[in-house]
């Protein structure tokens, strides 16, 4: 919906405007929405850190943050334009995305990094 209107339709439907300017639920200073969300709910969750590192990258163009940055950037604007029209439609689509990379955040909190096994010489055609 036009940002113009989403704080009507927050209230309309007793609902948080979220990642706006002026909303309850926003960027703050250099923390993206994703890190007042951790923050308003109060959770400590080691993998949670880690994937809200990731986003902020993404969500304030701080690529630097983390290789996995550009990546979950350019994931996120490639949804943008699949789903341009369709909020709930987009959001469906990300989730699984988002899922998998709070799964992959949370191995390596755990000391679980799963190397990729890609053995070139394995494939058919290889030299020998």
């Amino acid at each position: 919906m036009p940002t113009e209107q989403v704080f009507d339709a927050a209230r309309e439907h007793n609902a948080v405007a979220y990642d706006i300017p002026g909303a309850p639920v926003s960027h703050e200073g250099e923390l993206c929405s994703f890190d007042a969300l951790l923050k308003g709910f109060d959770l400590h969750v080691p993998a949670l850190d880690l994937l809200a590192t990731i986003v902020r990258g993404a969500d304030t163009d701080r690529l630097d943050l983390s290789p996995q940055s550009a990546g979950l950037l350019a994931l996120s604007l490639g949804l943008s334009r699949l789903h341009a029209a369709d909020d709930l439609a987009m959001l469906e689509a990300a989730m699984p995305l988002y899922d998998a990379l709070y799964a992959w955040c949370a191995n390596v909190v755990e000391g679980r990094h799963e190397p990729h096994n890609w053995k070139p010489e394995t494939t058919r055609g290889a030299q020998k």
